[in-house]
């Protein structure tokens, strides 16, 4: 039996200052606070939400994981295209967010080294592809590096 599945309902990171973190989110990529889960009467997670897409994303007051978590990627959020890539990208660097700017991936398009203030790196990737699936497993040696020479092909 095949379990019917219906994509993510959510995603969850560890914070070591729940305000700032939900600041951060709500300024940059514009999440509201949907839920504020208390214990004892103390504030220790909120589920954000995002009004155009974007996945419900949870944030736990957790100090030590946070810490230990630091650079770790845990995700990437889709954007529809490269167009939609390329704007958040302005968007983020006219807030004076640092981050690698548009570029080649395996499948589509990535916009990579976006840090949190936990210091998580946030990822966006295009629903976009330059590449289609098959029936068989895509092998891609050294993703990072084909994808940067395919980069300078496509520039030349």
């Amino acid at each position: 039996m095949i379990p019917t599945l219906s994509g993510v309902h959510h995603l969850k990171l560890p914070v070591s200052d729940l305000t700032r973190s939900s600041d951060w989110y709500r300024t940059r990529l514009e999440y509201t606070v949907g839920v504020e889960f208390t214990e004892q009467g103390v504030l220790r997670g909120v589920a954000l939400h995002h009004s155009n897409g974007g996945p419900m994303l949870g944030l736990r007051l957790d100090p030590e994981r946070a810490a230990a978590t630091a650079g770790f990627d845990f995700f990437s959020i889709g954007v529809p295209d490269r167009a939609a890539l390329e704007a958040l990208a302005a968007h983020l660097t006219g807030l004076g967010e640092s981050h690698a700017g548009v570029h080649r991936a395996s499948l589509g398009w990535i916009l990579p080294h976006l840090h949190d203030p936990d210091g998580h790196e946030v990822h966006f990737y295009t629903e976009e592809s330059h590449t289609e699936l098959g029936e068989d497993p895509l092998t891609i040696d050294n993703p990072r590096e084909t994808a940067a020479a395919r980069e300078r092909e496509e520039a030349r």
